[in-house]
């Protein structure tokens, strides 16, 4: 296997796919736009929902490109060697393009001849087949073909089946590539990629949707067969450079190393509070120096934010390090990164001040912790245990640790009823996790007929805003269902309620126009000559972009859609509530009846 840097891994990968006939595209913002089914992006394909489900895509059938994402569903295993909270993924895809033969020789191809890695180190599973769809004997056999052995190919049910993202959509069987460590022996007759033994490493996975599942359950063939795949940069650096540990991997090695010197102790010995540390502040740094940036708070991505901050916080403590130190770190992280996302230098001081404030802050909430803890000990009285909900409620409503409770009752010959935390842990987690599954329930995106009416609406506010309130308003996020709409813009003070009488007026007459909603298809170049309004960081001079133009020039983006035809369509606009987001930012909550 050949020695790579991270700009080399980088690079090979998107040329490789280039010069097959790819077209490179932008990365998208961590935070989707219109999109109120998830947080944030959490894979390549997930910008790609409307190309994968027919939409025609400006740059083709063959796309390629370094997509930026955050999985929360990792957080709590951040500190082994391997996951990670913020992570780059190398993607490809056909839309209605190739299929399982061509992207499986192109994926043997790459992992073999451009990285080096020897066949025999290689092993894939495939789909086994269920009631409904037969074994993925087709994938197995071009594996096969590529020169791997039967005991290298293993079959599964639920590892080798993504989809779909909702209840019916597009889904279809999938195969995950692993590096084989032939040093470490087998641990057990049944040893394979799914046994999770540390034997087997997941490199890539070429994902294959072929059906449509119905309403009803069943599946049928999908017109346009698609083709995604995913590959993790960090986790493939660290493969190429015979690391056991992709903290160990240049991404990471010089914060590590700056950490090491500010806590006075080694990596060995303290790995898992060092990579918890690493890997949230560089999340963190990425959240908030994105395009679409959001800040720390209670809700959402700002409680995710808020979340990883100061569990790197806790960490820090954990090593003794008493000193702000995270938007040091961040900076190092902005400096490594900033060749390719040119926002996280754009909004620098964005990210440190927030950082920054945020420490301090959560500085103050352990103190107010200490003195609730202080109050929760003396009402003890000859009962010296602290019980699990009181022990939690320290932990959800002052943000104290079990293991800080655990410590400063220690310190007081008191215990801590750790099963009685754990049961209302667990209670808080069912709670959380049905209201993620309620985000979720809608799939990646919701385009539906109303989602559809209340995306043109953000276009047309936005327009209106612009032009009787303040011209240089800006979109700062939206967030969208099938129920209402929310809309966050740049502006510094509450609007009166004469000035959204107005917006409300003006929006309505737009829409009671039934003006025609036009989309082009141009070069980055030509829509900013012509006006159109989107965001430009990381954007291809060459690739094309859609804009979308609201009557003769009502309102004119670039966007990925879904848009309606004719604003007559839309029904009546109202403002339900307008409200302040964060510093600078401010939040209009509207309907369409």
């Amino acid at each position: 296997m050949k020695k790579l840097t991270y700009d080399e891994l980088r690079n090979m990968y998107l040329d490789f796919f280039k010069s097959h006939g790819h077209k490179e595209i932008q990365n998208a913002s961590l935070i989707p736009e219109n999109d109120p089914t998830v947080l944030f992006t959490t894979a390549g394909m997930h910008p790609l929902v409307p190309y994968l489900l027919g939409e025609k895509h400006p740059a083709g059938t063959r796309l390629t490109d370094v997509q930026r994402c955050i999985r929360t569903g990792d957080i709590d295993e951040v500190g082994d060697t391997s996951h990670l909270t913020f992570f780059e993924m190398l993607g490809n895809w056909s839309l209605g393009d190739y299929f399982k033969k061509e992207a499986i020789q192109m994926s043997f191809e790459f992992l073999t001849k451009h990285l080096g890695i020897p066949v025999e180190q290689l092993a894939v599973t495939c789909f086994a087949g269920n009631e409904f769809i037969p074994k993925d004997e087709e994938t197995a056999s071009i594996w096969k073909e590529c020169g791997l052995k039967d005991e290298q190919i293993f079959f599964t049910k639920e590892d080798n089946w993504w989809g779909p993202a909702g209840i019916t959509g597009p889904c279809g069987p999938d195969s995950e590539m692993f590096i084989n460590d032939l040093s470490k022996p087998a641990c057990g007759p049944d040893c394979g990629p799914s046994c999770h033994c540390g034997k087997y490493m997941e490199i890539w996975n070429d994902v294959f949707m072929q059906y449509n599942k119905k309403a009803d359950g069943t599946f049928e063939p999908l017109k346009q067969k698609n083709v995604d795949t995913g590959m993790g940069l960090e986790r493939v650096l660290r493969v190429m450079n015979g690391l056991n540990d992709v903290y160990r991997t240049e991404v990471f090695s010089d914060v590590i190393a700056k950490l090491e010197k500010i806590s006075s102790k080694t990596y060995t010995g303290n790995e898992k509070l060092f990579r918890k540390i690493a890997d949230h502040v560089r999340a963190a740094t990425f959240i908030l120096g994105d395009v679409r940036g959001v800040k720390p708070s209670n809700t959402e991505q700002g409680y995710v934010l808020r979340r990883i901050i100061r569990s790197a916080i806790r960490a820090l403590k954990q090593l003794d390090v008493n000193d702000n130190v995270l938007a040091t770190l961040a900076e190092m992280f902005i400096e490594k990164h900033k060749k390719y996302y040119l926002e996280l230098e754009q909004n620098k001081a964005v990210v440190l001040e927030a950082l920054e404030k945020e420490e301090t802050l959560f500085k103050r909430t352990l103190q107010s912790g200490l003195k609730e803890m202080e109050k929760v000990m003396a009402r003890l009285g000859d009962n010296k245990v602290i019980d699990g909900q009181t022990a939690f409620h320290l932990y959800d409503t002052f943000g104290f640790p079990l293991e800080f409770t655990q410590e400063v009752a220690s310190e007081n010959g008191i215990k801590v009823d750790v099963d009685g935390f754990k049961k209302c842990f667990e209670e808080h987690q069912a709670k959380s996790r049905a209201g993620a599954e309620q985000k979720f329930k809608g799939g990646l995106a919701d385009h539906s007929e109303q989602t559809t009416k209340y995306h043109t609406a953000t276009h047309i506010l936005q327009a209106v805003l612009r032009k009787y309130i303040d011209g240089n308003i800006c979109q700062k996020g939206s967030n969208l269902t099938a129920e209402r709409m929310r809309f966050d813009f740049s502006f510094g003070r509450k609007m009166t309620p004469e000035e959204l009488a107005l917006v409300e007026q003006k929006v309505n007459e737009i829409i009671s126009a039934d003006l025609p909603v036009k989309m082009e298809e141009m070069t980055l170049a030509e829509a900013q000559a012509s006006g159109a309004m989107g965001l430009f960081t990381n954007k291809y001079d060459a690739e094309k972009v859609k804009v979308y133009t609201v009557g003769d020039n009502v309102s004119k983006e670039i966007c990925g859609g879904p848009h309606v035809e004719h604003t007559g369509t839309m029904g009546h606009f109202r403002i339900v509530k307008e409200e302040a987001s964060s510093a600078g930012v401010r939040r209009i909550k509207a309907v369409l009846e």
